[in-house]
């Protein structure tokens, strides 16, 4: 636990110190969701029956922006072969540099997410929902795309990669979290979607750190 800390002290201060690499995906997010309502037609009733799947969909690519770069810089100056040989399992190691930046990217996305998402005249139930919702996907999110970083760190240039890799396999998430919001705009029982969210979560979390570490080795190697 203290070899965690650690190094998720270190990357949370290495991340603010990028402050160009953690703003441009939330750039992105509010760029993707301000369009949207000037290219639809202005009634409440229609931004609200698409503005779920559009905050669903531009906070999954918005998600995949800022971690390419996870290990790379780490595998460039050597500092990730340093942490492989030091004392503590390599995947507490691995879920340290998850989990900060989960934290420098991830929770600033879902607090924007309610405050975009009233100009798409989402009621306040849906509201609730969608940013728990988020805050359940977003944990796996961050262990796919980390997982396809990983597969990727020896190349210079695998943003597209990560992409492909990673976009199927979100599939799931979009899926389960855009039905609890729709869910919740129609007064329905949320859930079963909610629990398989959390459910998905939990397991990437056991899982993905063991995957990530293992493909790291291959890759540095």
């Amino acid at each position: 636990m203290d070899f965690f800390l650690i190094v998720l002290k270190r990357d949370l201060k290495l991340a603010f110190r990028r402050w160009s690499e953690l703003a441009n995906p939330l750039l992105f997010f509010l760029v993707v969701t301000a369009m949207f309502p000037l290219a639809l037609p202005p009634s409440a009733p229609e931004l609200e029956v698409l503005g779920t799947g559009i905050l669903w969909m531009a906070a999954l690519l918005s998600s995949l922006l800022g971690l390419e770069g996870l290990f790379r810089n780490d595998a460039e100056d050597g500092s990730l072969e340093q942490l492989m040989l030091s004392p503590a399992p390599f995947g507490v190691v691995v879920l340290a540099k998850v989990v900060a930046h989960w934290l420098a990217s991830g929770v600033p996305l879902v607090g924007l997410v309610p405050v975009v998402a009233m100009s798409f005249y989402l009621p306040g139930d849906a509201l609730v929902v969608l940013v728990v919702a988020l805050v359940l996907a977003t944990p796996t999110i961050s262990i796919l795309v980390a997982l396809g970083a990983a597969l990727t760190v020896s190349l210079k240039s695998a943003a597209s990669v990560i992409g492909l890799l990673t976009l199927p396999l979100c599939a799931p998430l979009l899926i389960f979290g855009a039905r609890a919001t729709d869910f919740a705009a129609h007064g329905e029982a949320v859930a079963g979607p909610l629990y398989l969210l959390a459910a998905l979560a939990m397991l990437a979390i056991s899982l993905g750190p063991i995957a990530i570490a293992a493909a790291l080795r291959v890759g540095v190697e």
